[in-house]
């Protein structure tokens, strides 16, 4: 359906439409109610959340929440005794594979914008696996929180300096303009331990995504604030970077990049890791 609606719909039709279903859950839970009622009775006690409730992405649930286990033990060398954080925490994507691997001298803390996956995460995690918080943060971001109380840019993650070994985040720098990214990347810096590693992705436009980009073939037709979009109505609904932009900024945040930049598939290349671009770092200093 959602490949349908992005070939033959109008941009601005498009945009509203991205805002109704982000906006309006009632109309997610209509939409999937079938599904919903389908999964209730196959599933049981396993923890995944309802279909309409699953306000994050495109792709099988449980599969990309597998598939990013593999990369935070194979490329960010995460322990089962780490204390993790994860921004953009969502309804638990990341962390219900984290519950099977980390251990009870381990710490997940996850950390979203969007009170319905706060709640859920709450709910239904938190109990089980009590080592395992969630909290929200009131920020606004005009596609997912446009109530939001506090700037992107101003926020200050609730965390103290120098506790995390180990910081994620997937798929939260393609919905952020660049003065609300940079805000984000220094805090990650100053709660990230000296040594500690985060593992991001991003869209990010080297030579080989620029050439696509211009080409006409991509999505991101819109400059904006520096970047590229997708919608210039709705920016936050994806956003691509200059890589040598993200690189001075990990310079600057005392992030040492751990080369390679694994590239993703998004911008057509015949070799990729995954569908973003993922860019390993470590601090220092």
């Amino acid at each position: 359906m959602k490949k349908l609606v992005r070939k033959y719909l109008p941009e601005s039709l498009q945009s509203a439409l991205r805002k109704l279903y982000y906006r309006f859950p009632v109309l997610r839970k209509l939409y999937y109610l079938p599904a919903d009622l389908v999964d209730f009775f196959k599933k049981g006690k396993t923890l995944r959340p309802p279909r309409s409730k699953i306000f994050i992405g495109d792709g099988h649930f449980e599969e990309i929440g597998q598939e990013f286990l593999g990369y935070f033990k194979e490329l960010g060398q995460l322990k089962p005794n780490h204390k993790v954080l994860e921004v953009g925490s969502g309804i638990g994507r990341m962390a219900i594979p984290l519950t099977g691997y980390l251990s009870e001298e381990g710490e997940y803390r996850g950390l979203d914008i969007v009170s319905d996956g706060i709640k859920w995460c709450h709910k239904k995690i938190t109990p089980r696996f009590p080592n395992f918080q969630f909290q929200l943060a009131d920020v606004y971001n005009n596609l997912y929180h446009p109530k939001g109380k506090h700037k992107a840019e101003e926020y200050a993650f609730p965390y103290p300096d120098n506790h995390f070994d180990f910081i994620f985040l997937t798929s939260v720098f393609t919905h952020m303009l660049p003065v609300e990214l940079e805000n984000y990347l220094a805090q990650i810096s100053r709660v990230l331990k000296p040594g500690g590693s985060c593992l991001i992705t991003y869209f990010l436009l080297d030579e080989h995504a620029t050439a696509y980009v211009e080409s006409g073939d991509s999505k991101f037709t819109r400059e904006h604030e520096g970047c590229r979009v997708i919608d210039k109505d709705l920016p936050e609904a994806a956003i691509a970077f200059e890589e040598p932009y993200i690189r001075d900024l990990y310079k600057k945040n005392n992030l040492e990049i751990q080369e390679p930049i694994r590239y993703g598939s998004w911008s057509k290349r015949e070799n990729f890791l995954s569908s973003q671009d993922i860019v390993l770092a470590r601090r220092v200093g």
